[in-house]
């Protein structure tokens, strides 16, 4: 039988739509447990909702719809958000299920009979939006301590948890199980927070309706964190499927943000030792993406919804920026111009260029057959990636599995520069072969290793490297030399077009000046000179614009269609508006680099780059002097 992996997320709570911070957690944890599945493991990844509680039923009453009723819509949305980022969960709990509703009920009744349950009356502050009880002291300015907002005196009947009667046998597990909190500053918060003593937990309350009734006394319901942390074993069986519940119970990695880091390493482990129930064996709590110097929350308003960001830069940009940008475990600050940075540094230029050149070369040395190889120079630092890989997501160090992964794309990048492909077939040098087939099967295990983080490209780079999908492939497919030779390369489109603002594409109209009468040019600094090797890479050709329209939203852009003598007419983006009216376009002949990677601006994808001159008053097309037939080539 296969190892077994459990990986959960924290249960959302549905008062509202979800935003990036939520997808940051999850999507995490999707990627931990589909490398898991990669290594051929028999993974439990579990999410859902928390849906049960005071502020949902104000919520569902103000819009005059029942409690269940408005936290299905809810739900349905966190669904359909979680198919859009390509979430690959095994179980999505809802604490409305009555397969949950059993469990926390007999929960309840085995807390009672191990005399860890008691009846009392609570005195204290309470938040509504948090669902917190707070002392006295741990209030700001008399507000919650965690959103800012009111709080309110309860006086009401509850029941009680004991659960000052664990301190000193949850700090013995701590001490004697290191690897229980992650990181190491949560750990030492928890012990801290333990050490100054525990105050037994209030589990119930009467002062509204919406939970799930104690079996005992249903005048009570049961209180959020019984209820919603007895989800973990209910997804995994427990008192339903003893034989799931031994395989997939503990869970290896409770994975939540840092701000619940005391319910799971506190509250949730003493409820399972009064159960006599086994511990996780992991509760990660990773720090928080900001906005400004603020945590994102939905009762601040200051959130960012994920669908906008993949309908805008597409699923595989938006985990890629998750799971890259901010160090596991510390806190980063969100922002879009970061995420079009990665994007267009890492995916665009470094990944993409170099499935793109690679391809490219394939085609126009070996007719696009893998050739067979001798002697590899990148099969180590592949296989030591591999290694490093597993090495860090073995201790849960996402961002820096990710960019193990991308020092392999940047060493086969510069092994281009090294080996001078080009030289090499011009020299007509054997060595050509081992150089391609070396980039070929980089790009293979590179495919592979990105499978726990991006979705769609692993199979792009398999489809153009002539394999067909990834999706069958395993890790330990990603041993070198899994490439067999004579595969035809299937060359597409580039896997990740560059992202470019309006401003970038407002000057990517002049960025191949021309000299005009009263200007001088300065001569070039050597530095800066291009070999012909170089030049001869840029593919000018002759094309006629067929029509020409402005693009919605950008005062300075225009959107082309251009006839390049190819089966299809090209779209391209100009930053042209000011100088050029539409209508007096068609029929123009133009310049185009027909080989620039496509860029996406304001929404439209560019295939290319209209060449004119510019001075301060003036913008010129650079056109032919007489008519060419488009997709005559500029030499």
């Amino acid at each position: 039988m296969p190892e077994r992996f459990t990986i959960t997320t924290p249960i959302y709570y549905p008062n509202d739509r979800l935003h990036i911070g939520h997808a940051y957690t999850t999507v995490a944890a999707d990627a931990l447990a589909r490398f898991h599945r990669l290594r051929g493991e028999d993974v439990f990844f579990v999410t859902g909702t928390d849906e049960h509680g005071q502020k949902i039923e104000d919520r569902a009453g103000k819009v005059g719809k029942t409690p269940i009723a408005y936290v299905d819509e809810i739900v349905a949305d966190i669904r359909d958000l979680w198919q859009v980022l390509g979430i690959s969960h095994d179980d999505f709990i809802r604490t409305t299920e009555p397969r949950h509703e059993r469990v926390v009920q007999e929960v309840f009744r085995r807390l009672e009979a191990k005399g860890d349950l008691y009846l009392s009356q609570y005195e204290g502050w309470y938040c509504t939006p948090c669902e917190s009880f707070w002392v006295e002291g741990k209030l700001v300015d008399g507000k919650c301590p965690s959103c800012g907002g009111p709080v309110a005196r309860l006086n009401e009947e509850s029941y009680f948890f004991r659960l000052s009667r664990y301190a000193e046998p949850l700090l013995k597990y701590i001490e004697s199980n290191p690897e229980f909190i992650q990181p190491v500053s949560r750990r030492n918060e928890m012990v801290q927070f333990i050490r100054q003593g525990l105050e037994d937990l209030s589990v119930s309350r009467t002062s509204f309706s919406w939970g799930i009734p104690l079996p005992q006394d249903p005048r009570h319901i049961a209180y959020v964190w019984v209820d919603a942390l007895t989800n973990y074993i209910t997804a995994c069986g427990y008192l339903q499927d003893e034989e799931r519940f031994r395989r997939f119970w503990p869970a290896d990695v409770h994975l939540v943000g840092k701000e619940i880091v005391r319910f799971h390493a506190v509250i949730w482990p003493a409820i399972l030792l009064s159960l006599d129930l086994p511990l996780p064996k992991v509760v990660y709590g990773h720090g928080w993406l900001l906005l400004g110097e603020q945590k994102m929350s939905k009762s601040r308003g200051n959130v960012i919804d994920p669908r906008q960001l993949v309908q805008r830069y597409g699923r595989d940009a938006v985990r890629y920026y998750l799971l890259r940008e901010v160090p596991f475990g510390a806190d980063g600050n969100y922002t879009e111009d970061a995420l079009i940075l990665r994007t267009n540094v890492d995916l665009a230029n470094d990944l993409g260029n170099l499935l793109s050149r690679t391809t490219a070369m394939l085609e126009r040395f070996t007719g696009g057959t893998i050739p067979a190889s001798g002697r590899s120079s990148l099969r180590q630092q592949a296989e030591e990636t591999v290694g490093r890989v597993e090495e860090r997501l073995a201790r849960l160090q996402v961002s820096d599995a990710v960019a193990a992964v991308f020092d392999l794309v940047k060493r086969a990048n510069k092994y281009i520069e090294e080996e001078a492909p080009w030289q090499l077939h011009r020299a007509g040098d054997p060595r050509l072969g081992d150089v391609l087939y070396d980039l070929a099967e980089s790009l293979r295990v590179i495919a592979i290793l990105l499978k726990p983080f991006l979705l769609d490209a692993p199979d792009a780079i398999f489809r153009q490297l002539g394999l067909g999908g990834a999706q069958d492939a395993s890790l330990a497919d990603a041993a070198w030399g899994g490439l067999p030779a004579g595969t035809q390369v299937q060359r597409g489109e580039p896997i990740f077009p560059r992202i470019e603002t309006e401003r970038e594409g407002e000057a990517a109209a002049t960025k191949a000046p021309v000299k005009s009468a009263g200007n001088t040019l300065p001569a070039n600094d050597e530095a800066d000179m291009i070999s012909i090797d170089e030049f001869q890479r840029l593919d000018l050709r002759v094309g006629t614009i067929l029509e020409a329209t402005p693009v919605k939203g950008a005062d300075r852009l225009l959107q082309l269609t251009v006839d390049l003598g190819e089966p299809e007419p090209r779209t391209v983006v100009s930053g042209i508006a000011e100088y050029y009216r539409p209508d007096a376009l068609a029929g123009t002949q133009i310049v185009l680099v027909a080989n620039l990677q496509p860029a996406k601006i304001r929404g439209v994808i560019s295939h290319g780059m209209i060449l004119a001159g510019k001075t301060a008053q003036v913008l010129q097309i650079v056109s032919p002097r007489e008519p060419l037939p488009p997709g005559t080539q500029i030499k």
